[in-house]
């Protein structure tokens, strides 16, 4: 039996950086996605498609997907928020998008101005045209533990939207704890509804950190069958429609945990942790992540240790 996967979808350069306030040129976006694509991930989410007027810090997207190196092997999704989003990201030649909704009407409604139905409504039009162009969809559930506005979620809102994702033509659904509420029991228990109608090798992890709660989270989703989860580099990001959400679990102690727990992910842990070094440096601010704050030195000794075991 080969060692088992786990693929990890970074998306420090879209879900990370769309909160920063001050503009981040392309030219830094671009040379820190080439710093995550020499690492070895497998996914990186490179940017969104979104109305500028909105996301001011996203209105280079065509310019940064269309300067970024790709490396073989590697997926360049960007996100979507309508048919006029995918046709801007067609027109950039993107061979992937994400589409997202969320498990809370009121968040829905802050975060697109359309209630969850007619997000879902939305997206018809993007399907077909990634349909008519061969374009990998993904999808997004927003607020799968808890909402900013309307506090606890119920978990079947999370299967009903996780569903019509999956049904309408996505090939995997993120669950998302976008104000990282969640506990490690909450996250199984969630994670196993939403199995019993959507495939869990359709099912991708996605915990911000808020309350330290992201890696206990993501262990129990492994432990329940889950083999993609999504992270942050250095911990980047937060949601500008979820007050107090802080960012994303990071993607370095994501990768050391994976490694610990015997599975592989192609990554290289040095290269990751430079990519977020780097990218911290441009924004001026120190990495959210634990190996982000430990010397070269250490990494790769604990590098050769913790990593994938063998056959499970």
């Amino acid at each position: 039996m080969l060692n088992e996967f786990v693929r990890i979808v970074e998306v420090g350069a879209r879900d990370g950086l769309q909160n920063e306030k001050a503009i981040i040129p392309a030219a830094t976006k671009v040379a820190f996605i080439d710093r995550l694509s020499a690492s070895g991930l497998g996914a990186i989410e490179t940017t969104s498609f979104v109305s500028p007027k909105w996301v001011p810090q996203l209105a280079d997207a065509a310019e940064v997907y269309a300067g970024i190196s790709r490396r073989p092997g590697t997926r360049y999704p960007v996100l979507v928020p309508n048919e006029q989003g995918m046709q801007r990201a067609l027109a950039a030649g993107v061979t992937e998008v994400a589409v997202f909704s969320a498990a809370s009407e009121t968040f829905s409604r802050k975060n697109t101005n359309a209630s969850i139905a007619e997000s879902l409504a939305r997206f018809e039009p993007v399907m077909a045209l990634a349909i008519e162009h061969k374009i990998a969809v993904r999808g997004y559930v927003s607020c799968v533990l808890g909402c900013p506005y309307e506090g606890d979620i119920a978990v079947d809102a999370v299967v009903r939207v996780a569903k019509a994702l999956h049904a309408m033509g996505c090939y995997e659904v993120s669950l998302g704890d976008t104000i990282g509420v969640g506990t490690p029991v909450r996250a199984r228990r969630m994670l196993e509804a939403v199995a019993t109608e959507v495939p869990i090798e359709a099912l991708a992890a996605h915990f911000h950190d808020t309350y330290g709660q992201a890696l206990a989270n993501l262990l129990a989703c492994i432990e329940a069958g889950v083999r993609t989860v999504d992270a942050s580099v250095a911990g980047l990001g937060g949601c500008p429609y979820a007050k107090g959400a802080t960012g994303n679990v990071a993607t370095e102690d994501v990768t050391f945990m994976v490694h610990g727990l015997g599975f592989d992910t192609g990554v290289d842990l040095s290269k990751l942790v430079d990519a977020g070094r780097y990218i911290c440096e441009a924004v001026g601010r120190e990495p959210g992540s634990r190996l982000g704050r430990l010397d070269g030195d250490t990494i790769n000794r604990w590098q050769a240790v913790n990593k994938p075991l063998g056959p499970r």
